[in-house]
This record gives structure tokens, sequence and C-alpha cells, in this order.
């Protein structure tokens, strides 16, 4: 039997970020992963807005310096508006109040891809690190250590397992954890287009009464990658239509601010659920990542939630051990959950908030869009705390 201080189950994103933010403690670790990450050579559809606090975890792990600068697609404004309305709110680093943040962007645009191989590869070189490809078979716990048996054949012993393993966790359903999850009723379409004019590294959303559309821009100027929320119906449709079709409705979905709009990868759509774990701890036990939240895509948070944890986990384990204490007791563990919990709590109200408020086409509702939005635009205080917010400050 194999023994470690920590279990990580899930070699993604953040279960690997956990490791590395491990590097400098005596913190024996174990990853449990089925597949080692491979670069794809085309550019994939799958994105991340990296904001200042993911990135400079990414620094303080060494994983931001081998993603190639090519594939780092740098933004330094945001625009928000709804469709047939005045409601729009526009987000510039230049801006006085935000200039005083000293930000040279507002966030990265990055393929899932690459960050992912760029902390593997840094994490499969840590001296405490041991990645196992293979797939969880069992788990027990008590009052001493948790146990893994995995389909390999391999036994494991730990002080404390991490589910790390995405929003369906396979360490969350063997923990008997239970789950609040609200289906969305909508559906994400994600695909990368090309446009006839060029982005300027400005990250841009557009609301209508039965969407969200959001166009990420990447290095080149006339490529974005974009995330459609639709109805499930109208998602379906819009990835079995022809180019051409898709095409003309996403450029007309877009208020044409681009020009025409052309597919220049597949299309793939994901249903979206809101899902929040009862506990983030338990003895043994911790979620983190999609394990323990997920929200709606229309910020682009997701993955920083997620990094977030992982960094509150990792410096909560990194006292533990020094001063000799067990990092698998539940007393020990409840400050990483009572953190984590109010922080996805917060997310998750103000994600459902700004849907709620968005869905519709009440003339009322609009108005007070509309008045709102605006006056937000016009206040630079509000704006500076809305981006500190968002960057993770």
């Amino acid at each position: 039997m194999k023994t470690a201080d920590l279990i990580i189950v899930g070699g993604g994103m953040v279960g690997i970020a956990l490791a590395g933010l491990l590097a400098n403690t005596s913190c024996q670790i174990k990853i449990i992963e089925k597949n080692a990450p491979i670069l794809s050579g085309e550019i994939s559809n799958r994105v991340s807005a990296i904001n200042l606090r993911s990135q400079q975890m990414l620094e303080k792990v060494g994983a931001w310096q081998l993603i190639p600068e090519q594939s780092c697609s740098p933004y330094d404004q945001m625009l928000v508006w709804e469709k047939d309305s005045f409601a729009k709110i526009h987000f510039d680093n230049h801006d006085y109040a935000i200039k005083q943040l000293g930000l040279e962007q507002l966030g990265f645009i990055i393929e899932n891809q690459h960050i992912q191989y760029a902390l593997w590869q840094k994490v499969s070189q840590q001296s405490n690190v041991e990645i196992i490809l293979s797939t969880p078979k069992t788990l027990g716990v008590s009052d001493n250590g948790v146990f893994l048996t995995l389909e390999n054949g391999e036994m494991l012993s730990a002080k404390l397992v991490v589910g790390a393993d995405g929003a369906n966790s396979w360490v969350r359903q063997q923990s008997r954890i239970p789950l609040i999850s609200r289906d969305y009723q909508h559906t994400a379409l994600v695909c990368n287009v090309k446009t006839v004019e060029s982005h300027q590294k400005v990250a841009r959303q557009i609301f209508s009464p039965e969407s969200i559309l959001a166009f990420l821009p990447l290095r080149d100027e006339h490529l974005c990658s974009i995330v459609w929320s639709l109805p499930p119906e109208q998602a379906k449709q819009l990835v079995e239509c022809d180019e051409k079709q898709f095409n003309q409705a996403l450029t007309i979905a877009f208020d044409n601010q681009l020009g025409l709009c052309e597919l220049q990868s597949s299309r793939n759509i994901y249903p979206l659920t809101a899902r929040y774990a009862r506990d983030f701890a338990q003895s043994r036990i911790a979620l983190i990542g999609d394990a323990a939240h997920t929200i709606h895509p229309l910020a682009g948070l997701g993955v920083n939630l997620g990094f977030a944890d992982a960094i509150t986990l990792a410096t909560e384990l990194e006292t533990l051990l020094s001063i000799g204490k067990d990092i698998g007791d539940y007393r020990h563990l409840r400050q990483f959950e009572r953190v984590r919990k109010l922080e996805a709590v917060k997310v998750l109200a103000a994600m459902e908030g700004l849907k709620q408020l968005f869905s519709g086409d009440n003339p009322l509702k609009k108005l007070v869009r509309g008045v709102g939005l605006s006056l937000t635009n016009q206040n630079a205080l509000v704006k500076k705390f809305i981006i500190e917010q968002a960057i993770g400050i």
C-alpha cells in the first residue's frame, strides 16, 4: 500500500494547481487522473478568462511561464450591452479609476488545454508528487485516515483526499455529500469564429430576452471564442444547421458589431446547471472547483473560482503542516469551508440575479436595466469596485 499525506482525485486545472501550490511543503501528494493531457495542434474552443489573482497563482507555481505567449490573449476592455436597448456599460483599463489599479490588461483569454498542460509539466517534476494514471474504485474513511483502491489494483492511504474531479465528482458521490442544483434551462454553445473587423482586445457580451452571447478575443485580431447561452432546442438547431445559416444567425444576434462572423471550429454544446455542494469539507474529505460548485458562464468566473478554492485550501494546509496538525481533521478544514462556501454563494447569487434581471423583455425591466447600467457606467468608483471583484483583488 502506498501512503501519502494528500490524495488529489482529478488532474484537471484546479487539482493540479493545488499540488503546485504545495511544492515547497513537506506534503507528500498522490494525484489520480485517468489520462495525461495532450496538446491538440488546433485552436481549442474551450477557453477561460484568467483574472489577475489566477495569473499570479500560475506565476507562483511556475506554470504561467510555460504557457506559449501566442496562446495568451490579453484584453484591456469589456463592453456589455442589451439588444434593442440603451443599457450599456464599458470597462477600460485606461479609465482613470481603473488605471489606478495599475493593470496592463483586465485579463487573458487562454485555451484550457494550454493551462492544464503547463501545470502538468511543472507539477510532474515536483519531488513531493506522484501522478498515477488510473481511476478510483473504492473510498473508505476512518478516524485516522482515508483509503482508496484504484482500477489498476493499487491501494493508497492518506490523511486527506481532495475531490477535484469535476461537476459529476466521484469523491462527492462516494462521500454522500448532498448537492443543491438548479437547471438554468439554457445550453452553452461554444466555438471559434472569424470576424471581418478587429476585436481590438475587447471582450464583448450582449444580453437579449432569450440568450446571452459573449465574444472573447483571441490572439489573432480577427478571431474570437464565443459562448452562447441559449434555450436547449435553439442551441441544438444552431449546431445542426449549415455554416452559412449559423454565420448569419450569429452575426444578427451580435448586432453586427464586428461584421460578418465565420465559423472556424466545431460547434459544441453543454447543458448549464448551477450546482452547490452542501459540504465543501468533511472529516478527511475536501471539495474544490466544479466538484464543489458550478455557475453560469456569463461572467467567465468558473475556473477563477476553482483556482481561488485551491489557493485557500493550499494556504490552510501549509499552515497546518508547519505546526504539525492533522490536515484531514474536519476541525482544521472548517475555515477553508466557511471562506469558500461564502464566496461561492455570493457568486452564484450574483449570476442568478444578473440572469433574472436580463431575462424577458418586460418594458419596466428594460427601463430598470437601462437606467441601472447607464448610472453604473458613469460612476468611476463603482466601475473600479466591479473590476476589483472580477480580477480577484
